[in-house]
């Protein structure tokens, strides 16, 4: 193992930016500080490893954080790899509003620049949607966004697509999209090379294009047209109230342009969650899914009588959360009954022009079930958009972490914004036929059965442990689930499971029963985070009571967080 306090040192030479912090921890290690030891152990743990998401990690110095040079790098690796397929790749790269954005996106033009790639950078801090369209838009081979999504505030990120290019030829459907194995391994490799060069990657002080925030104007007018599409007679938009909130990201421009071409009001802000601000100062976490998230859009909420829905979106505007009153309470609905809801809106579309759907596999079966009802293909995929909108002739896609790609020949991935418009297009025209979304929900429920499903994360001393009760659990499966039985084993690190046959073998488990009310559980240990992931869901035939349902899923919850304990 790499001496920290040596590695410390030799990094003061790379990057005298954050001179300042590492000497401190140098001094203070070198006096014995078992405190500063440690940190710098963290920051030279190895190379922060480049993935399928690309980059993520804490800003500090250290070949282990996000920093200029581990960005350079980054951007010289990816920059060898393009140039291998492609003479002079194209590159765009957005950036968000995060602490390093900016410079971290200057600083891989300069890079890419100099590596002889032709590179737009978009001059304003963008949505992560507004990158990917303009990826499309340019057809470039390289788009790159520099953001951390929902992570804390001290995080950022490096986001990585590849265009029609740079795609194998059996994967157009890929193109535009997000990487996918081996491609992240390989391009990994070009990086490392950097990583252990005696020497950083050069950099131009100019020659890239800034792209103007009209690319926003262009993306807004597009997601206008295709909402325009879907539902050309609807006239009662503007009748719509909506309260809105940025969660301190760069939503908020981008969106309320989308709500203005499309024909609705303005929303109502929540003032003191819409401009742009890295230390999200009103959030312990910046994840619409997080518990006390949406406090602040109730508290708006609750001072209008007259609102219809909450919108609320992620940092980078790429996830979707939306509440309604139910009850006389703001409450937020799952990812599952916003995803149903969007498939139903769809379905003429999908239909119309021979289209597919597709939900990961952790999500609920509602989508496949209306699908099939309007003999629309349906798929079910691994985690991941990369998977999603690989799918062939998508045309909606959606999993239950809030991530939903209504208009995927626009965006291949997740968007947060068009997927809001669609569906405030649907609660207008319900609206002014006397109903509201969450009628029409019930309505839905009712047609295909309630279901119910929640993720349960179990935190756990570390990653490998997490992997240690998932080995556990395939060697002693539960034979009950909600006293629901049979149980049903479904390893998916088998090759012959229906996943693994075609994405290959992943390490998750399924436990499920059948009949009138069935159960499913479905657990894997996270790669990056010492958690374990355990998906429950419940679903039943038409006419169950949901209190019934809710019950099952509550008493699936508990099994779920004893079965993955640590002894």
């Amino acid at each position: 193992m790499t001496d920290p306090i040596a590695a410390a040192r030799h990094w003061l030479t790379v990057d005298p930016e954050n001179a300042g912090v590492l000497t401190q921890e140098i001094q203070a290690a070198d006096a014995g500080d078992e405190t500063a030891l440690a940190a710098l152990t963290a920051r030279f743990a190895g190379y922060l490893t480049f993935g399928t998401a690309g980059l993520r990690a804490p800003l500090g110095p250290g070949t282990a954080r996000m920093n200029r040079v581990v960005v350079q790098r980054a951007a010289a690796g990816i920059a060898d790899f393009a140039k291998q397929h492609v003479q002079t790749p194209s590159v765009v790269i957005g950036y968000d509003a995060r602490h390093g954005s900016k410079d971290f996106a200057i600083d891989s033009a300069a890079v890419l620049t100099a590596a002889g790639c032709r590179v737009r950078l978009l001059a304003v801090r963008t949505p992560t949607p507004v990158l990917s369209y303009a990826l499309k838009h340019f057809q470039a081979d390289v788009g790159i966004m520099v953001t951390a999504s929902h992570n804390p505030p001290a995080d950022n990120g490096y986001k990585v697509y590849l265009g029609a290019q740079l795609v194998a030829a059996d994967d157009t459907a890929g193109a535009y999209g997000q990487l996918t194995a081996p491609t992240d391994q390989i391009i990994a490799g070009h990086i490392h090379q950097w990583n252990t060069a005696d020497h950083l990657p050069p950099r131009t002080a100019n020659g890239w294009q800034y792209v103007p925030d009209t690319i926003i104007d262009d993306y807004v007018m597009a997601v206008a047209q295709f909402v325009s599409e879907l539902s050309p007679a609807n006239t009662h938009r503007g009748d719509l109230n909506v309260v809105y909130t940025a969660m301190h990201g760069v939503g908020a421009a981008t969106f309320t342009k989308l709500l203005e071409a499309t024909g609705f009001n303005a929303p109502q802000l929540v003032a003191s969650q819409t401009e742009p601000d890295p230390a999200f100062p009103t959030v312990a976490f910046p994840n619409p899914e997080e518990p006390g998230a949406l406090d602040e859009a109730f508290a708006t909420a609750a001072q209008e009588q007259q609102v219809d829905v909450i919108v609320a979106h992620d940092p980078d505007a790429d996830r979707l959360a939306v509440a309604l009153r139910v009850d006389g309470r703001w409450q937020r609905l799952s990812g599952d009954q916003v995803g149903l809801l969007l498939g139903a809106r769809l379905m003429p579309y999908l239909t119309r022009h021979d289209l597919a759907t597709a939900n990961s596999i952790v999500s609920a079966p509602q989508l496949a079930q209306l699908a099939a009802q309007h003999d629309v293909h349906h798929e079910v995929t691994p985690t991941g958009f990369k998977w999603i909108c690989r799918v062939d002739r998508l045309g909606y896609g959606y999993e239950e972490a809030l991530g939903y790609a209504v208009a995927p020949h626009l965006v291949n991935d997740k968007d947060g914004l068009s997927a809001a418009v669609v569906l405030l297009d649907l609660a207008a025209e319900l609206k002014a036929a006397g109903s509201n979304l969450l009628t029409y929900l019930t309505q839905l429920t009712d047609q295909l059965g309630p279901t119910l499903t929640d993720m349960v994360a179990v935190m756990v001393p570390s990653p490998s442990i997490g992997t240690l009760l998932v080995n556990d659990l395939r060697a002693n499966p539960p034979k009950l689930l909600a006293g629901l039985a049979p149980v049903t084993t479904v390893d998916y690190l088998q090759p012959d499971a229906d996943l693994a046959q075609r994405y290959g073998p992943m390490n998750m488990l399924a436990f499920s029963t059948q009949g009138s009310l069935s159960a499913r559980l479905m657990i894997r240990p996270s790669g990056t985070e010492p958690k374990v992931k355990c998906y429950v869901s419940v679903t039943a035939t038409p006419g169950t009571a949901l209190a019934t349902v809710r019950s099952v899923l509550q008493q699936l919850r508990d099994e779920a967080a004893t079965l993955v304990q640590v002894k």
